[in-house]
Order: structure tokens, then sequence, then C-alpha cells
């Protein structure tokens, strides 16, 4: 697709012109013609943006149905996803939706060396940032015990959709050190105990799920998360669940009821009790909070090297939150570092628990 084609999406509100900083970019706010919803026009050049990929909740079934060669199988880290390009001299992190993304832009030299943006700057690394140190999402992988790592498992080129294939990509990250994904190996869609036997392994150890990449032409996707996952969700997010679709929990009770069937897990009654307390316990924590402080919120500490970007993270997620409002506790130097700290306040949630114990009635 051209950047005029794109440009013709703004007539169909399908796209938007903003600024950041010093440059100009034209956001696609949804899907249009082959452009995914997040494609980027900057610098004359077009960002396609990352599509999302669809879930198999059956493993047997899943795979011969999805598959119809060989795939690539790699972690599916528990993090949020930007795309890395150099624009100009300078390497900007795009979200998911094609924003700017202020806290990877600045922390993006500590995470990875960016030497391949500059020998290549029509490449783009897609990425995953996690860790308990990043100020989107309040889970993580449990291996990454503080700050925020960064895992590529994609590449592209500008002005291009599509993906590098996988042993040219594998052959930059090893050429320029890069962080990745870890790969599991390449399996057939009849190798359905081996998959298994990989997921309950990636459950013990804390790991989201997996992402299947077709190796042919078609590229064919999709992804498959462990029991761990959907407990944890639960139990990272139940705290504010009037803030939340009902459909977020009802998927992740679903999909651990479909793992569990299909993996034959043996201690079901432990997993059931595990459910029961991701529940409670997180509710158990707002209730708490409320009664203690009249609100329920989550706080965030990110590291930055540029105090301006985190004003710009902060003006960006009052922006863009939706129903969490964002308020700063502070923004101080500590070491090479400036640390931002900020609350995640739900509305609903508080409401509700402030009126109930007040005394105030509900209507069923």
């Amino acid at each position: 697709m051209s950047a005029s084609l794109l440009h013709e999406a703004v007539a169909h509100n399908k796209a938007r012109y903003e600024e950041y900083g010093p440059w100009k970019l034209l956001r696609l706010t949804d899907k249009y013609h082959e452009a995914p919803r997040g494609s980027v026009v900057i610098d004359g050049k077009v960002i396609y943006g990352y599509p999302s990929i669809g879930r198999i909740l059956r493993l047997a079934t899943g795979l011969q149905h999805q598959f119809r060669a060989p795939f690539w199988v790699e972690e599916k880290v528990d993090g949020y996803n930007v795309r890395l390009a150099r624009v100009g001299e300078d390497v900007l992190a795009f979200s998911r939706g094609g924003f700017i993304c202020p806290f990877t832009t600045d922390r993006a030299p500590d995470l990875a060396d960016l030497r391949i943006l500059r020998e290549q700057p029509h490449l783009v690394l897609c990425a995953e940032v996690a860790g308990p140190g990043q100020p989107y999402i309040s889970g993580h992988p449990p291996y990454i015990k503080e700050d925020v790592q960064l895992f590529v498992f994609d590449m592209m080129r500008t002005d291009q959709a599509g993906y590098l294939p996988q042993p040219e990509k594998q052959a930059l990250l090893e050429e320029y050190k890069l962080p990745a994904v870890c790969c599991y190996g390449r399996y057939r869609p009849d190798q359905v105990e081996e998959m298994r036997a990989l997921l309950a392994q990636l459950t013990e150890e804390g790991r989201e799920g997996v992402v299947m990449k077709e190796d042919s032409t078609r590229d064919h996707r999709t992804k498959l998360v462990t029991s761990y996952s959907c407990m944890d969700d639960i139990r990272g997010t139940v705290d504010h669940l009037r803030d939340l679709p009902a459909e977020y929990f009802v998927g992740r009770v679903l999909r651990l009821a479909l793992f569990l069937e299909e993996q034959g897990e043996e201690d079901v009654i432990d997993v059931r009790r595990q459910l029961g307390s991701a529940f409670l316990d997180g509710l158990s924590r707002a209730i708490e909070q409320s009664k203690r402080e009249q609100r329920v919120y989550h706080t965030h500490r990110c590291r930055f090297r540029d105090p301006e970007n985190a004003r710009r993270l902060l003006r960006h997620m009052k922006r863009s939150t939706g129903h969490a409002h964002v308020a700063q506790r502070r923004l101080e130097k500590e070491g090479e570092y400036y640390v931002l700290e900020f609350d995640k306040l739900h509305a609903a949630m508080s409401g509700l628990l402030g009126h109930v114990l007040g005394g105030g009635l509900v209507f069923d």
C-alpha cells in the first residue's frame, strides 16, 4: 500500500494526523485495504501495523485445522507489543495502535543494540516489552524481577506488509546479538503430544504461552496460552473487574477449563482452589484498599533517561487510558535514571466499593 492511499483513509475516518515532538505522522485507527490498524506514515515511510493473531483453544483439533505445513513455535511473552523503526536520525517505538510510545522510545537504547536500524534503516523490529517496570499492564513474566526487557519476535521492512522469513530473521538476530523470544523449534501438525508436553513445561515455568508460525509462503499464525497465564491474568486484574468487560474474565475461565481438560491435569482440585483464590484474593485486596484509601488503584514505577519522555507518557495515558484515571506521584532523579511513579485509578470499582462499604443499596 502506498503512503498516498493511506492518506486517503483520513477521508473515510480510518486515520488521523498527529504530532509527536518534531514528527508529524498519519496513524491508521482502523484497518484500511490491506493495512492493519496501527499502520503509520511518517517521514515518507509506511510502517505497517502488527495484526491481531487468532488463538486456538483446542490443541489436537486446532493444529490439524490451522496448519498445512510444519510451523515454528516461539514463546508468547507477557508484555506489550511495539515496533521499533528508524525515522530520520531517531529510533521511535510504535504501539499496537500506532501511537509513538514515549517510554519504549526513551528506553530502547538500554534494551537492545540499535545498530541494526542504523545500518539497515528499512528494517522494523517487532518486539514485546515486559517486566514490572513498564507502564501499561500489571502482569509480567516471573523470570523478570525488575525494570523491563525487550524480546524481538518478528522483523518487517518499511513500505512492505509481511515479515522476514524465519531463517533470515534468525540470522539477523544472531548477527546483531539482539534479545529475542525463545524459539522452541519446528513442529508438525500431527505432533500433538510433543506440543502438549511443551505447554505443560511452560505452565510449570510460569510462561504465558506460544505463538505458532507456519513455515510456508502463507506464513499462517496462531497462538495458545497456558493455564498459568489464564490464572495470572485473573489474579492481576480482578481487583478492578468493574472497569473491564465481562468477556475478559469469561474468556479466561473458558480457556483455563479447555486447557485443563485437554492437558489432563492430575491435580485439578488444586487448580480449582487456585482459581477461587485468584478471584477472591484480588477482590479482598480491592476492598481493603477502598476501606483504607477510599479508592482502588495500581501504582506503576518506570525508569526514564529523559524526564520529558515521562511527562509525554503521562499526557498520552491521560488521553488514551479510557476508564482508568492517571495521577502522578513523583518524578525524581535516582542514579542515572529519572523515576516516574504514578497511579492508575479504577473509577468504576472505586465508585462501587465506596458506595456499598458506605451502606448504599445495590439492585440486582
